[in-house]
């Protein structure tokens, strides 16, 4: 398929940098890698394979172009819904008329357990009543001196490279934030030791995020799943950690001595408002691995793919750090506050690549989506991947452009045609404390360093459940200023 006009642009693989008439002279265009649409279906087998290899490969030009498509697939009858009125209708008006698919349960519930992401109806009901006091404004404000703690840390290891290394950004974001979460989940850290952790997380995803045959062919429950068995020890891992780390606190809480206040401790007291019903061990359990795996891991891929887009663009690395000198020295609460320009570029980043590149829901009765018929039994699909870059709905959509979300610009985006955490009762829980934790981390890094691409080095972003790059992200470290 030709490129269109005016960009050269191979999937997944290449950067051009263009500049167009309608761009001011000083602004470079700058279009990051992503899959080409393709310019039609593909054939049973063929997007069988190629569903399992990257899902977000398998879109077409189509799907980027139309507010809704219909039709049968090897998925069953299903749409797939740009239109954000319909959007908002599935995920918030009507959503009791929506649950989650089979398929979804059936990938997420082997780490995830009944935790918020899985679990349903009354039972989810009362774990988000429970849970949701613990991410007041207030609490989460209160863990940013935990945040700038660790981001400091991290820029003190970084500080000791030499300039003109390479760094490998994904593996150092993920463990930023895993450190984060150890000084807020559990306050003394996590215990086990965090490569070991991390590698198994790293594995998890892998493994669990990639499509199963089986599951794609609703085979039933009894039959084995390939990508079960290959996450089992990382599961069982997660699971044994877990236990160990929520065990000693409730011996601690036994014993009368006063216990940190963090995460650990609220999710041990927290009862839902309506019954004064505590969550039980298993979702306590299920609660934090939760916040572990899928909150741990959407926020790393943000700053990954955050830093990798200012590695392109010199001027918005260069507004980040003037910026970051002007707010990093205030107080840490209200941090994010003073940072609207790095919120923007993590806004943007998360834009073109969505932590959760895909919802789905199954119609429970019959309904009317955007002048369609949707059937009982249908599968719905939302995909924030391409509906972030949907001609329909954004200027210019697969440029880097942090801009659309300053103030006076991003009052004039549609509430339900950008879902990074979602929307709706089921809205992550966590999008304020993850905001701020990657405002703190990418102000911090950008004010004392500079990163540029590797050249030859492929970015090509691949969805594992999360949208991560392949094959790791590094990056040239320079210090700034030197």
């Amino acid at each position: 398929m030709p490129a269109k006009r005016g960009r050269r642009y191979n999937v997944g693989m290449t950067l051009h940098i263009d500049q167009p008439a309608a761009f001011a002279p000083m602004m470079p265009r700058v279009v990051p890698p992503a899959p080409r649409p393709r310019a039609e279906q593909m054939r049973p087998i063929a997007f069988l394979r190629t569903l399992r290899r990257n899902p977000i490969e398998t879109w077409t030009q189509a799907h980027f172009e139309r507010p809704i498509l219909t039709g049968r697939g090897l998925l069953g009858i299903g749409a797939v819904i740009n239109h954000p009125p319909s959007i908002r209708r599935v995920l918030l008006d009507n959503a009791a008329n929506y649950r989650k698919d089979a398929l979804q349960k059936r990938v997420l519930a082997p780490g995830l357990h009944d935790g918020l992401l899985t679990a349903e109806g009354a039972v989810w009901r009362a774990q988000r009543r429970a849970i949701a006091p613990i991410f007041t404004p207030r609490i989460v404000h209160a863990f940013s001196a935990a945040m700038i703690r660790n981001a400091e840390a991290l820029a003190e290891r970084w500080g000791r490279i030499r300039p003109g290394r390479i760094v490998d950004v994904q593996k150092d974001m993920h463990r930023v934030t895993l450190d984060i979460l150890g000084d807020t989940i559990f306050s003394t850290g996590i215990e086990n030791d965090p490569e070991t952790m991390l590698s198994a997380m790293s594995r998890f995803f892998q493994a669990v995020g990639t499509l199963d045959p089986a599951d794609l062919l609703d085979f039933p429950d009894w039959v084995p799943r390939l990508s079960q068995r290959r996450s089992k020890p990382e599961v069982a891992y997660f699971e044994e950690a877990v236990n160990a780390i929520v065990d000693r606190r409730k011996a601690l809480i036994v014993s009368g001595e006063e216990p940190p206040v963090d995460l650990l401790t609220l999710l041990l007291r927290a009862s839902d408002p309506d019954t004064g019903t505590g969550l039980s061990n298993e979702e306590v359990r299920a609660n934090i691995i939760t916040f572990i795996g899928a909150g741990h891991e959407t926020t790393a891929n943000a700053l990954t793919w955050s830093l990798f887009l200012l590695s392109l663009s010199p001027e918005w690395r260069e507004r980040l750090a003037a910026e970051a000198d002007r707010a990093l020295d205030g107080p840490p609460e209200g941090v994010l506050d003073r940072l609207p320009e790095t919120r923007a570029v993590i806004e943007e980043a998360m834009r073109l690549y969505p932590p959760v590149a895909s919802l789905s829901r199954e119609a429970i009765g019959p309904d009317d989506l955007c002048g369609r018929r949707i059937r009982k039994g249908a599968l719905i699909i939302v995909a924030p991947y391409v509906l972030h870059r949907h001609r329909l709905l954004w200027r210019d959509p697969d440029s880097f452009d942090p801009g659309r979300f300053l103030p006076g610009a991003r009052e004039t985006i549609d509430r339900f045609a950008y879902l990074p955490f979602g929307v709706g009762p089921r809205v992550c829980i966590g999008a304020a404390f993850s905001l701020q934790e990657a405002a703190v981390v990418l102000a911090t890094l950008m004010r004392r360093f500079v990163l540029t691409p590797v050249a030859g080095f492929p970015v090509e972003p691949v969805q594992r459940i999360t949208l991560r790059p392949r094959d790791g992200m590094r990056l040239v470290l320079q210090h700034r200023g030197a």
